[in-house]
């Protein structure tokens, strides 16, 4: 990805939160979600979280994440500026609904996934689960380590998830 204007550091936005040198989201991070307003039982749609509130584009004609993710790059970076275009200072206001109000899902379907151990204390841990007296084997600095991931694991924050047991022995 190139970087270019709607990574500016110094732009700003007219939603007052996003300029807050503390936020999560700023005008250049621009974060998709899927959400809908607490306490309602309406179909969960796609938004973009923006300082502490959410732009709903649902009149943007972007209904499914996994789809949005499948579209060509070059469509993609249209979107993203026609998203900071839309949210930068000077953009006429429009409505958006506050982070507090919503409550949010997985953001799109996962089908499986591959895991690396990139983080040479992790392997160590891990090792030392299977081979105590060689937790790290010599290839570990050459050879990439990867496993294949359970998407059932893939949650939003705050849900409990039940861990597995069975790998070792007590």
């Amino acid at each position: 990805m190139n970087i270019d204007h709607t990574h500016d550091a110094r732009a700003l936005s007219w939603v007052a939160t996003a300029n807050d040198p503390a936020t999560d989201f700023p005008l250049q991070n621009l974060p998709f979600c899927r959400f809908r307003r607490t306490g309602t039982l309406e179909p969960f749609r796609v938004g973009v979280g923006i300082g502490d509130q959410i732009l709903d584009l649902t009149g943007w004609d972007i209904t499914d994440m996994n789809a949005l993710m499948g579209r060509p790059g070059g469509e993609r970076l249209a979107l993203r500026h026609r998203l900071f275009d839309t949210l930068k200072a000077g953009a006429p206001e429009i409505d958006l609904l506050p982070q507090a109000d919503a409550e949010y899902t997985l953001p799109c379907r996962i089908g499986d996934y591959t895991d690396f151990y990139t983080g040479i204390h992790h392997a160590r841990a891990v090792g030392r689960l299977f081979r105590p007296d060689n937790p790290l084997l010599p290839n570990y600095q050459w050879v990439p380590i990867g496993y294949h991931g359970r998407s059932s694991s893939i949650v939003v924050s705050g849900t409990p998830l039940r861990r597995p047991s069975g790998q070792v022995k007590p």
